[in-house]
């Protein structure tokens, strides 16, 4: 454990499967409430933050991140829009008002300049954090099984090669979301899912079909239920797999050894309590004078 100020740094246990060679996740504090950090984002300010921080919002946690970085938030709606920070205007602090805010409607960030915090929220749908090592720009995706089955993150990923990104200086960070273990959905949906990542000849076969070639594949995202026309799926691991179909190493992408339906303590879940409320993930855009 190491000790900076306010900020503490508790290594957390994991057994390495499927974690690129060298990456970690740590648990951070601040004001003494915990929030998880990866070591594959070290060099940029993030952070998955817990429901102990509700019901504090993006404006609060960037003074956690980066005091007096531009704050971006979106309206999400469970699709495959992604926005630049500069088609948006920064949030400002609230101010006493009987009007509500409202917000563009899209479930993904890229970051436009320097020292932008890009900010997305979840309750068991996958919030992922991504970093340029070149440019240092960054980018925020909400992952749910829907964006995932629209291809989200290869719309994100398409959005930071237009701004001057390489495949091979991105690093990719998929937080605390619902385990593929304890997340029953329909053959229907794995299906939706399956196809973002099958070849075209399994593409046009039927749901069972596709869940069939998922089921064969080395890493499948896919695990049995005992009720008849469900099955269990991996989200985030649909996202890696659409990612290597990019061309993007899986040494690339760590993934968060936290299931949000799991841990009670430390997150909402949706699907365990059936209540409307999140955690926000965020980070910030570094310099682009500054190496990283």
């Amino acid at each position: 454990m190491t000790v900076a100020g306010d900020r503490v740094t508790n290594f957390l246990n994991s057994d390495g499967a499927g974690q690129p060679e060298g990456s970690s996740w740590q648990w951070q504090t601040s004001g003494g409430l915990p929030y998880l950090t990866c070591s594959l984002l070290s060099r940029w300010s993030h952070g998955f933050f817990t429901r102990d921080f509700s019901p504090s919002g993006p404006i609060e946690l960037t003074e956690v991140l980066a005091p007096g970085a531009a704050v971006y938030r979106l309206q999400q709606i469970h699709g495959n829009a992604v926005l630049k920070t500069s088609q948006l205007s920064p949030m400002v602090a609230s101010v006493p008002s009987t009007a509500t805010p409202t917000y563009a409607e899209a479930d993904g960030l890229v970051a436009s300049g320097d020292l932008e915090a890009l900010w997305v929220c979840s309750a068991d749908c996958v919030p992922v954090l991504i970093a340029d090592s070149g440019t240092g720009l960054v980018a925020a995706v909400h992952a749910g099984w829907r964006g995932t089955a629209a291809k989200i993150l290869p719309e994100a990923i398409a959005q930071l090669l237009a701004a001057g990104s390489q495949l091979e200086n991105l690093k990719i960070a998929m937080g605390p979301a619902i385990a593929g273990e304890v997340y029953q959905v329909s053959v229907e949906v794995a299906a939706s899912l399956g196809a973002t990542i099958a070849p075209e000849s399994a593409v046009s076969a039927t749901a069972d079909g596709i869940c069939e070639f998922l089921h064969q594949l080395p890493e499948s995202p896919l695990l049995t239920d005992p009720e008849p026309s469900k099955v269990r799926v991996d989200v985030r691991l649909c996202n890696v797999l659409q990612l290597q179909q990019l061309g993007i190493d899986r040494s690339q992408v760590a993934l968060a050894p936290v299931c949000t339906y799991s841990d009670s303590a430390r997150f909402f879940s949706y699907r365990r309590d059936g209540l409307k409320k999140v955690q926000w993930s965020g980070i910030v855009s570094a310099s682009r004078t500054s190496p990283c």
